[in-house]
């Protein structure tokens, strides 16, 4: 008898890629995201938390911009083919794809920094602390 993982073939190997490579086209990981801010990123991070959550700790570098207020006047600053790179709380929190929708309805390029916050500090990196 199956199990619950094996009950449900894998899909075929063409389709496999195909959906694995689309994934990097979605979203970035916070190793990544981090060598960038260390050589000068040419995205913008956005922290799409509220501002007592982003002041208790947050990415260095980050720009607090919570999803709820992520509007075309708040974008103005940077040119329409700036990458946006969004992150929240972490896995339990939807706030990144909330801010990713938002981004990509204005019709700006974005990626989710997946694991948020939480992969960050899993990770080993260091918290900014305080408003930016």
């Amino acid at each position: 008898m199956p199990s619950a993982v094996t009950a449900i073939p894998a899909a075929p190997s063409d389709l496999a890629r195909e959906h694995f490579a689309a994934e990097f086209t979605f979203e970035t990981d916070c190793y990544d995201v981090h060598e960038a801010l260390s050589k000068g990123a040419d995205f913008v991070l956005l922290d799409v938390r509220g501002p007592a959550l982003y002041a208790k700790g947050h990415v260095p570098g980050a720009i607090n911009l919570p999803h709820g207020k992520i509007i075309r006047s708040k974008l103005t600053e940077w040119p329409e083919e700036t990458l946006f790179v969004t992150y929240c709380a972490g896995p339990h929190c939807n706030g990144a794809a909330r801010g990713a929708l938002r981004l990509a309805d204005l019709g700006r390029p974005v990626k989710i920094m997946a694991g948020g916050l939480t992969g960050w500090i899993d990770e080993g990196f260091e918290l900014a602390v305080g408003d930016a």
